[in-house]
């Protein structure tokens, strides 16, 4: 999942302000995500945790609110579809959305969990990053959609 991370700020770092923060955000997330299996239960854990729920957190609100936003706005703009053809995607990204916001919901305050709150843990997380890595294909296709597509006309204007 972090190579395929690195992948993508490689392919369209540079572009944008926005999106290569917004990249940056994924790449620690997703660093995070793993250091969580390394912690142990207790005072480490729950801070990890919650460093993760709010970095979580944020990447999702950066997505919603501001990178799918400029994409839009830019495929809008150049009027030759794309937009049409993202309109698919949107629906697939919103379950990843809700399955982050149950995590951070059920895990932002994980404080004295008990053998069953731990496996059950185990398998959220384990659940949470499969999504998240779909989560990450999908956006990957709006910016190749609506903002590599329009690269080289753009540089061209």
């Amino acid at each position: 999942m972090l190579e395929k991370c690195r992948d993508a700020k490689e392919r369209w770092g540079g572009v944008s302000d926005i999106i290569d923060h917004w990249l940056e955000q994924r790449q620690q997330l997703i660093r995070t995500l793993f250091s969580l299996s390394d912690c142990e239960i207790g005072e480490q854990l729950n801070s990890q945790l919650t460093l993760f729920c709010d970095q979580l957190m944020d990447y999702l609100s950066s997505g919603h609110f501001e990178v799918y936003e400029q994409l839009l706005r830019e495929g809008s703009e150049f009027n030759d579809g794309s937009v049409d053809k993202v309109q698919d995607l949107f629906p697939k990204i919103q379950p990843t959305t809700d399955t982050a916001l149950d995590f951070n919901d059920k895990y932002g305050a994980f404080e004295a969990p008990t053998l069953r709150d731990i496996r059950d843990f185990a398998m959220d997380l384990s659940q949470l990053g499969e999504v998240l890595e779909d989560r990450f294909e999908l956006e990957d296709q709006l910016i190749e959609i609506l903002h590599n597509a329009h690269r080289p006309v753009a540089k061209e204007a």
